[in-house]
């Protein structure tokens, strides 16, 4: 007898968060789900590089900034695009903030949506806001926000939203 003692990829959040309007707005064969702990070896790092230095992440560093996120109840939605050979082409996440204003309201923060250079002009971005976006109101936020550059600004105004603000920043040097 064969004892299988390998476990199935945990998601970061229960698959059912997500909307299912989207799912049939997808192009044929293509999923969306949750990030998975196992997504340290898809395709996952590679997608977030069209935005930004992603950095030498190791397997066990993946491992542990997935547990210390899903250990954050209700706190972190990062969910994937797939296509039809189950790649993750696609990536963005909506971070919910508790706040004291707003009768203890909700904040969601939409971060980090990038899409493979090969598949973008297919809709997928826009999936991927409109599911954080839908996400996040039946989260209970009471709004949605998301920092881009004046570059992106037509594609989020075509997603819904509208310049709100002004973003500042104050970065830090990496302490070894």
């Amino acid at each position: 007898m064969t004892i299988n003692t390998t476990t199935a990829p945990t998601p970061l959040f229960s698959p059912s968060t997500i909307p299912t309007s989207i799912p049939p707005l997808l192009p044929a064969g293509y999923t969306i789900r949750p990030l998975l702990s196992s997504d340290a070896h898809s395709n996952f790092l590679p997608v977030l590089t069209v935005l930004t230095t992603v950095g030498d992440i190791s397997p066990s560093a993946f491992a542990a900034q997935f547990a210390a996120m899903r250990a954050c109840a209700d706190t972190y939605y990062t969910l994937v695009i797939c296509d039809a050979g189950a790649r993750v082409v696609g990536t963005g996440s909506v971070v919910v903030e508790r706040k004291w204003i707003h009768g203890a309201g909700k904040v969601g923060h939409v971060e980090d949506i990038a899409v493979e250079r090969g598949q973008q002009g297919m809709k997928l971005g826009l999936r991927i806001i409109q599911a954080l976006t839908e996400m996040a109101g039946e989260l209970g936020c009471y709004k949605t926000i998301l920092d881009c550059s004046e570059a992106n600004e037509g594609f989020y105004v075509k997603c819904g939203y509208k310049r709100a603000g002004l973003e500042m920043a104050c970065y830090y040097e990496k302490k070894e």
